[in-house]
């Protein structure tokens, strides 16, 4: 595949093919469509938008969570409910207009499994401590018979999770705690049909064949077994990465495919403390995905979920790192699989790893359970409690609105691209702009635009948003907008100036980082940076830095120049051009002893033409460049007893003197203070008495003396002078 190397900015996934001039703004990735509202159309994961299955919803109910779902061949369904408190749980009876009534009611805290006969007849399973219940005709104040009370095993379960059905009435049951699968037969009492060392036998799944499929909690283990031999014995399928299995189905070829979540050897989530009536509490200890179902708790770990062919081949399918398989079906040919955290649906592709579609964002936290109906997959949903319907054909009114895109600045707005260009003529695109980032507050209407085909017709603005209208087959890859950025002026936000200071300059090493995308008909890009380095600088006294910051709100590249001008001076006067760094150095011998202050101006003119080019100032404030010393007086000395007594004046024709020193006969250098005490004035005065040190070495003439004095001016530049005293 080729590609084509850019540099580029991103922002809300966008793709600007150049850093000035005319930009491009692309979607085409899934993260990109997924920041998007999509009403009726699929977000395939390698980023395709296409129209979805209808989605309606059916009802509503008064709690939180539906933890199983079963209907029949009229289109009613039967809906599991409760896991608030003990006693609620409950079946509730849902027609195909949406009428609703409740037909079962338990003392236990939910209706974990629900599973419906050809014949009508309905099978519903209880937990914790809970029973297995056979309905007879489902209908308001219904009848329910027990068929099976964990209480009354050798093995004595805590935990019922799911229930499967075979041709000839037989029944059989998942446990946990311990775990166990048990099959009750017609007229017979329950039997164990096998055990596990598992904390937990999650689901279940009867083949046509009469092969039972079984997943459990704990070790993460597929189990099947023959029960048309009475002497069968499971075997262990396959061993999952994940330590639950939360949901199986069958393909019409005979593969398998099982979801898996949790990681092996994780922490379990906390128990949960349900309060029930009368001050009863009981603790629900359940595994990891049906406490988040219950919680609202997110499992960081997300899932997987695989393919067994026929033969006895595992493959790992597809992994969702941000959410969690509940239920698996097939309808019509096509894998799907109900997820939490989000209360997505989404396609799974059988025959390439990896690939699903999200083909519904449901109004809820968890989508739980599937169950076929003539008139589509019904979806049982918790946090809130909802049924869905999620029909065979393609939404008739599928529309996609964009994220908004904020272009940073003004900016005027060209032709729109789509790809692939042949689904035009199945979809029409909008698009609307914007100065505010609400597009409710005081936007364009929406305006039809031609994709591949003159301008969108958008009004200038910073932010613009577009929206597709897809039918039938349409499909989208990719949508871009070009637009232009208008032109603004350079910011120089502070100058300083340090005299004293100089910073070497060391050509930067360049940073490289590439990112390339090879997903048919996204652009490569790329990223270049420049290490940033901290500025330094050394201690020069002939030297004065000046330091600056600038901005270009769009992003162009700039270009400075600097100007000095002394003070009381008209003209500003050019030290350097074409300085593309954020300081400059320079000789302070260049200019004369004064005051000064510099200018610095930026310019975008790399970017733009020299008619177009605009430039942005300003100012430092003053400083001084004073490279002369001061000038010294006559020093006079005598000696007075045991002291010399010494006079000497300094001045300074541009800063005031700093600080003086005396040393005599060579000995070290004593601080002197003014005769005003205060040492701040251009001319100061010295009248001083120094004792006279005692002779260290032997000398000619012990009366003769030797006085240094030493001036500074506030710049540091020192001069010296020196008297002979006898």
């Amino acid at each position: 595949m080729a590609a084509v190397l850019a540099v580029c900015a991103t922002s809300l996934g966008t793709l600007s093919v150049q850093a000035q001039g005319t930009k491009l703004w692309t979607q085409s990735r899934y993260e990109e469509f997924e920041r998007g509202t999509a009403d009726g159309v699929a977000i395939r994961n390698d980023g395709r938008l296409e129209v979805a299955p209808a989605k309606k919803l059916l009802y509503t109910t008064s709690g939180n969570y539906i933890w199983s779902i079963a209907s029949d061949a009229a289109g009613n369904a039967f809906l599991g409910r409760g896991g608030t408190s003990s006693g609620s749980a409950t079946i509730t009876l849902v027609k195909p207009d949406g009428s609703a009534a409740d037909i079962f009611t338990g003392k236990e805290m939910a209706v974990q499994a629900i599973k419906s006969t050809s014949e009508g007849t309905i099978f519903a399973a209880t937990s914790p401590d809970g029973k297995v219940y056979r309905i007879d005709a489902p209908k308001a104040a219904a009848t329910a018979k027990v068929i099976f009370d964990p209480a009354e095993t050798q093995e004595k379960p805590k935990y019922i999770w799911d229930i499967a059905t075979g041709k000839g009435g037989e029944v059989y049951v998942a446990t946990g705690a311990p775990a166990v699968v048990y099959k009750i037969s017609p007229g017979s009492r329950p039997a164990v049909l096998f055990k596990t060392s598992d904390q937990h036998i999650r689901c279940l799944l009867l083949a046509p064949d009469g092969t039972l499929f079984a997943g459990s909690d704990g070790a993460g283990v597929i189990y099947k077994i023959d029960t048309t031999k009475s002497d069968a014995k499971p075997f262990a399928l396959y061993s999952a990465a994940r330590r639950e299995i939360t949901s199986l189905a069958l393909d019409s070829a005979g593969a398998l495919y099982a979801a898996g979540v949790g990681a092996r050897g994780a922490v379990p989530l906390p128990n949960l403390p349900v309060s029930g009536a009368s001050g009863i509490s009981i603790t629900f200890v359940q595994p990891g995905s049906s406490t988040a179902a219950t919680s609202s708790t997110v499992i960081p770990d997300g899932s997987e979920i695989y393919k067994i062919t026929s033969d006895g081949s595992p493959s790992k399918l597809l992994t969702l790192k941000d959410d969690v398989v509940y239920a698996l079906t097939f309808r019509n040919g096509s894998l799907l699989a109900a997820t939490g955290n989000r209360g997505r649906i989404y396609r799974i592709d059988t025959t390439v790893a990896g690939r699903w579609t999200d083909i519904a964002h449901l109004d809820a936290t968890q989508a739980m359970a599937f169950s076929s109906s003539p008139n589509g997959l019904l979806v049982a949903t918790s946090n809130s409690g909802r049924l869905f319907q999620i029909a065979d054909a393609g939404a008739s009114d599928a529309t996609f609105i964009s994220a908004v895109f904020d272009a940073q600045i003004f900016s005027r707005w060209g032709r729109s691209e789509l790809l692939p260009t042949t689904a035009s003529s199945d979809l029409d695109l909008y698009v609307r702009s914007g100065n505010v980032e609400n597009p409710i507050l005081g936007w364009s209407d929406w305006i039809k635009a031609t994709p591949n085909s003159g301008g969108t017709g958008a009004p200038p603005a910073r932010y613009i948003q577009w929206k597709a209208v897809l039918r039938g087959p349409a499909a989208i890859d990719s949508v871009s907008l070009s637009y232009l950025t208008r032109n603004v002026a350079p910011v120089v936000e502070e100058v300083v100036s340090q005299p004293g200071a100089r910073v070497a300059v060391v050509p930067p090493t360049p940073n490289l980082t590439v990112q390339v995308n090879l997903a048919p008909g996204t652009p490569t890009t790329s990223q270049i940076e420049n290490a940033a380095t901290p500025l330094t600088a050394q201690k020069d006294k002939t030297a004065v830095t000046v330091r600056w910051s600038a901005r270009d709100d769009n992003g162009d590249d700039l270009v400075f120049s600097v100007f000095y001008k002394g003070e009381g001076e008209q003209n500003w006067r050019l030290l350097k051009e074409k300085i593309t760094d954020r300081f400059y150095s320079f000789d302070s011998s260049l200019l004369p002893d004064g005051t000064y202050s510099v200018k610095v101006v930026a310019s975008d003119l790399p970017a733009h033409s020299q008619a177009d080019a605009l430039s942005g100032e300003r100012t430092s404030e003053y400083f001084v460049i004073d490279t002369t010393p001061p000038i010294p007086g006559t020093l006079t000395a005598t000696i007075e007893g045991k002291n010399i007594h010494a006079r000497f004046e300094a001045k300074d024709t541009i800063s005031p003197i700093s600080h003086a020193e005396y040393s005599i006969d060579a000995g070290p250098w004593q601080y002197l203070e003014p005769s005003g005490g205060i040492s701040d004035s251009l001319a100061e005065h010295y009248d001083f008495l120094a004792p006279i040190p005692p002779p260290t070495t032997a000398v000619v003439d012990a009366k003769e003396h030797v006085i240094a004095i030493r001036v500074y001016d506030r710049y540091e530049n020192a001069v010296t002078a020196k008297a002979i005293v006898r």
